[in-house]
């Protein structure tokens, strides 16, 4: 797998050992940008689209854990890694339930660190690969090809999406009977996420929920705070 242009956000607010972090992952064809504190690595997390995070979970203002719940709520598919100089099982199993990726206890190999960021990267590739190459899905009665941005009705005459409404459809496809957050669709499909994109993604959801109105066991759900979810009732004949 090439890590050119693969950016990592590094929080450590130890100088001398994320400088050195840095340089060595800098070294090896990442692109680093490092914050010293949490409330530093959270706006830098915002400004910009990082491939993996790697946190420190000690930190002055702000720790990682925290750190880390917000930038799962701002993007659900970035890929953490914690950093730590404690390895108790209760902050292991923290870390884990905040969505971490994988856990880091000081001090460590950077070579084990390497093929530990290698690793998660190589399966997001390939999880991303594999989405790609759907296209035909089956939500109730639809029938739904993303390449050709048909929605087809059993056998009524099949609706020509527009390319954001195709794009949107897919990712809830994707997602069926699961949470989609709004920033994962924001992001991946206006590459933004501010208050107009936002209402955006809602006039593209209320016409996608017009189309499907055609199937009662077909619905999308607006999920307060979170996202969308697209339910499909199995059970109801």
């Amino acid at each position: 797998m090439k890590v050119e242009n693969k950016k990592i956000l590094l929080v450590e607010d130890d100088p001398n050992f994320g400088n050195i972090l840095k340089e060595y992952l800098s070294i090896n064809g990442y692109e680093v940008t490092l914050a010293k504190n949490g409330i530093e690595g959270f706006e830098k997390f915002k400004k910009d689209l990082f491939d993996l995070c790697l946190l420190d979970v000690m930190m002055p203002y702000k720790d990682g854990f925290t750190l880390a719940k917000e930038i799962r709520e701002k993007n659900d598919q970035v890929p953490l890694i914690f950093l730590t100089a404690k390895s108790l099982k209760e902050d292991v199993l923290k870390g884990f339930k905040l969505g971490a990726d994988d856990y880091v206890s000081k001090p460590f190999d950077s070579e084990v660190l390497l093929a530990k960021i290698k690793s998660i990267l190589s399966r997001r590739v390939t999880q991303s690969h594999v989405e790609s190459e759907e296209i035909d899905f089956k939500i109730g009665s639809f029938d739904f090809n993303s390449k050709l941005r048909m929605l087809t009705f059993k056998d009524d005459d099949p609706i020509k999406l527009s390319p954001k409404e195709n794009q949107l459809l897919r990712l809830l496809a994707l997602h069926v009977n699961d949470l989609l957050s709004r920033e994962t669709a924001l992001n991946r499909i206006w590459n933004d996420d501010n208050y107009f994109t936002s209402r955006s993604m809602d006039v593209y959801i209320a016409k996608l929920r017009k189309y499907l109105r055609l199937d009662p066991n077909v619905e999308i759900l607006n999920i307060h705070g979170e996202g969308f979810r697209l339910v499909v009732n199995v059970l109801a004949k």
